[in-house]
């Protein structure tokens, strides 16, 4: 009814939230702010309840299949950890090693793997390009293959340098003998629309 005497109610329904129940069990409200749980690692020692394991020792020699029980009291003695390295298998398979190096290396690894990731460098010439600018562009390509990126090899041609295709490809191949001692063909030299291009990776090492 307007212009009564008393005004709307307003309804916070904020402060009406409350967790569902289902059973005797209160299911939280989602929050996108709560810490998200932290991904688990292999099971070690007592962890693994289920009997018996596949066993491998702290040398990479296959044990066979053993009680858990057994393998817990073989890993003490060595004073390492039994930890499961494959727990779908059935039975699952666990190895006896020294769980904190193991984790030690791993991370070594991983860090390693995250400081360089393999990237494409380009190097750029054209058919009249001078032997001293060629020199400078091969020193770039050499430091890229050394850092373990692979290099991409650009002779660019305008106009009626088309009619000289020769020419560019003595600089490609020019480029590419400086480069054999530390470098593989990944893709040889070829016309792509208006450029040749070869593509190297560094050589792995030994």
């Amino acid at each position: 009814m307007e212009g009564g005497p008393f005004p709307p109610r307003v309804v916070d329904l904020s402060r009406t939230i409350r967790p569902c129940i289902i059973g005797a069990r209160a299911i939280r409200p989602f929050d996108r702010n709560l810490p998200q749980q932290p991904e688990r690692g292999p099971r070690i020692n007592e962890q693994i309840r289920i009997t018996p394991i596949r066993l491998i020792g702290a040398s990479g020699e296959a044990l066979g299949v053993v009680p858990t029980a057994q393998a817990l009291e073989m890993a003490r003695d060595l004073g390492l950890d039994l930890v499961e390295v494959a727990p779908h298998e059935k039975p699952p398979v666990c190895k006896i090693v020294d769980y904190g190096k193991l984790k030690y290396e791993q991370s070594r690894k991983k860090d390693k793997a995250k400081a360089h990731q393999q990237k494409l460098k380009e190097i750029r010439v054209r058919p009249k390009t001078g032997d001293h600018d060629i020199e400078t562009k091969v020193n770039q390509a050499r430091k890229f293959l050394e850092h373990g990126d692979k290099v991409l090899v650009n002779v660019l041609f305008r106009g009626r340098e088309l009619q000289h295709i020769e020419e560019g490809r003595r600089i490609i191949d020019q480029i590419l003998e400086k480069l054999a001692d530390l470098s593989k063909m990944e893709k040889a030299a070829s016309m792509e629309g208006k450029r040749m291009t070869a593509l190297l990776a560094p050589k792995p090492n030994k």
